[in-house]
């Protein structure tokens, strides 16, 4: 279902998520949504050394992560600090909780909007895509992403708003976007979001 191409810094993982029925249905609950705020326990948190490890990681196929193009992870940290990060559906809020304080950035996509086979790899130079409903683009030249059958589709900055959650998601295909310099932050980080996705009833299933 996957396959990753050789890269020397990148410890990713990727798991399927199956909902209970679509998320509409599924609202967030308090505890989930507490998560979003800084300071709140949690068995992970993030520093300036584990910021810089993942911006080294992104900067290896020449991808530059910095102003508007930082990883979204450090989007959650200011958004989560102005009080701006709000829930949005609980596949989401489960994904920016665990972002949030890992550190690490995080893709979500729609199972059944993004086509397999599916690519762990570099996207070539002159690449973009549509990252929201406005219409916007982000130059992905030299930056990891995950692409499937139509192309690249996520990656540790923006997510293609073509293979975004909806109300209708009940199937998700998650990336965490992990280096190894940081040890096994990356499975701690998965060990701990299986065990909110599971608490929201869902069915968690790593991918090889």
């Amino acid at each position: 279902m996957l396959t990753v191409d050789p890269h020397p810094l990148l410890d990713a993982l990727a798991f399927t998520t199956t909902f209970p029925g679509p998320l509409s249905s599924l609202p967030s609950p308090e505890w989930l949504t507490a998560l979003l705020k800084q300071g709140t326990s949690a068995p992970l948190s993030s520093d300036d050394a584990v910021r810089g490890v993942v911006r080294d990681l992104l900067r290896h196929g020449g991808y530059k992560p910095t102003g508007r193009g930082k990883p979204a992870s450090e989007y959650l940290v200011r958004a989560s600090g102005d009080g701006s990060l709000g829930s949005i559906n609980a596949a989401v809020d489960a994904c920016n909780a665990v972002s949030l304080h890992s550190g690490l950035p995080i893709s979500v996509v729609d199972l059944d909007r993004a086509k397999a086979p599916f690519r762990l790899g570099i996207a070539p130079q002159g690449s973009e895509y549509v990252f929201n409903a406005s219409g916007q683009t982000i130059d992905l030249s030299g930056l990891l992403c995950l692409f499937d059958a139509d192309g690249p589709c996520a990656n540790a900055v923006k997510d293609a708003q073509r293979t975004k959650t909806n109300a209708d998601t009940r199937r998700t295909l998650t990336v965490l976007w992990g280096a190894k310099a940081l040890g096994d932050r990356t499975s701690r980080a998965f060990t701990w979001y299986r065990e909110l996705l599971e608490r929201l009833g869902a069915t968690v299933e790593r991918v090889p």
